[in-house]
């Protein structure tokens, strides 16, 4: 039976991503989550309520010593509080330097030890990328990083983007077809007791809701 892996991070689209994998792997699934020093550290929780909830495997990896200060990592930089429509083109204030390909590459090393895996997970969707705002969630950066994976693993391993081409609404609307448990992710920046409901993360996920026409049994504090 093919096992798969997927980059858990206890977001909709991360989670998303692992009720696809149950799915389509008869629930031969491992989740992979990663501890990179994020100051919304709150998301590991999530991930691991959601895997114990599944009562799927999972691994935390933690990689705080190798991975780059960025937005997300260095505490004295601010989390902006607008939409991402909003932020400037180019390189996002919470962008983490090559994160998704560090996390990529630990992942597929983590999987190939496994002879019954076959497909590897990564819940990147189309907003991610748009203004060049985070280039590891590209289209361009998927194909290469696939590539790398596919030669690197002898054949074995493919990496699976069913995200990748979605907007945050379209993700919710797949997600609730298959009965994704929004209540248990988690998407604010800041790692407060709630959602601040005014970071870019908090702003899309609310928006995505709307758009999808989908109940949002989120808590905000704005």
């Amino acid at each position: 039976m093919s096992h798969a892996y997927v980059l858990l991070s206890g977001g909709i689209d991360s989670t998303t991503c692992l009720m696809h994998a149950l799915s389509a792997h008869n629930r031969n699934v491992t989740a992979i989550i990663m501890d990179y020093g994020q100051r919304h550290k709150k998301e590991i929780n999530h991930a691991v309520e959601i895997s114990t909830y599944y009562g799927l495997r999972f691994r935390i990896v933690d990689v705080v010593a190798v991975i780059g200060k960025g937005g997300l990592t260095d505490v004295d930089l601010e989390i902006p509080k607008v939409s991402y429509a909003d932020l400037p083109k180019g390189i996002s204030p919470t962008y983490v330097p090559f994160r998704n390909g560090l996390f990529l590459s630990i992942a597929a090393s983590i999987a190939s030890a496994n002879p019954s895996a076959t497909t590897l997970y990564y819940g990147a969707h189309a907003e991610d990328a748009e203004n060049d705002a985070y280039p590891d969630c590209s289209i361009p950066f998927i194909h290469a990083m696939s590539s790398a994976i596919q030669i690197g693993t002898y054949g074995r391993l493919i990496l699976r983007t069913p995200l990748a081409e979605m907007t945050k609404a379209e993700v919710i609307t797949f997600g609730d077809g298959l009965q994704t448990p929004w209540a248990l992710t988690w998407s604010c920046y800041e790692g407060g007791e709630v959602h601040c409901g005014v970071c870019p993360t908090c702003r899309s996920r609310r928006e995505g809701f709307i758009l999808a026409g989908v109940e949002d049994p989120t808590e905000y504090m704005t």
